[in-house]
């Protein structure tokens, strides 16, 4: 029988609230949630978990350095587990520069799919922030979809600038 997977991860307070991470034992990010370890428990089901803030040291740096402004895009290692169209979608998320939006339209064309299953697949990105799905929008402008809740999908967009306000 396989030994399940050790994570580490950590949780640290963010401008818009509680944030935490979970690396793997390369030091790759395979999952991130607003909140605590509850909430990153849902966004990961690889294994078991252990707090280590050695191990997810980088990855905080960058987050904090995002919230500073001192940089708009992460660039941590990451190993999300999904299907090869979830990849395909999440890899569509990261090309899209900080302080623009895309809709699911714009991203289902791209994919030539469809925007519904544009939309699953970024509702099961594992990486929130970092695979930023919050800049994904409706077609109308709206800030749909991003599990989190619009308050928190509001202040980011507001602090990359893609929206009045930030």
């Amino acid at each position: 029988m396989n030994q399940p997977e050790t994570l580490y991860y950590s949780t640290f307070e963010t401008p818009v609230g509680e944030f935490s991470v979970a690396v793997d034992s390369s030091g790759s990010v395979v999952a991130t949630a607003f909140g605590g370890e509850r909430s990153l428990n849902k966004r990961s089901s690889r294994a078991h978990a252990v707090r280590n803030e050695a191990k997810t040291a980088p990855a905080r740096t960058e987050i904090a350095a995002y919230f500073r402004s001192a940089r708009r895009e992460l660039s941590v290692k990451l190993a999300p587990r999904g299907t090869d169209f979830q990849k395909r979608v999440w890899a569509a998320l990261q090309a899209i520069p900080a302080g623009q939006t895309r809709s699911y339209g714009d991203i289902a064309r791209k994919l030539r799919s469809s925007p519904r299953a544009v939309g699953q697949a970024a509702g099961a990105n594992p990486i929130c922030l970092i695979i930023p799905c919050h800049r994904v929008i409706g077609s109308d402008g709206s800030l749909t979809g991003f599990a989190f809740g619009k308050a928190i999908k509001r202040r980011l967009l507001e602090h990359e600038g893609a929206l009045a306000g930030g």
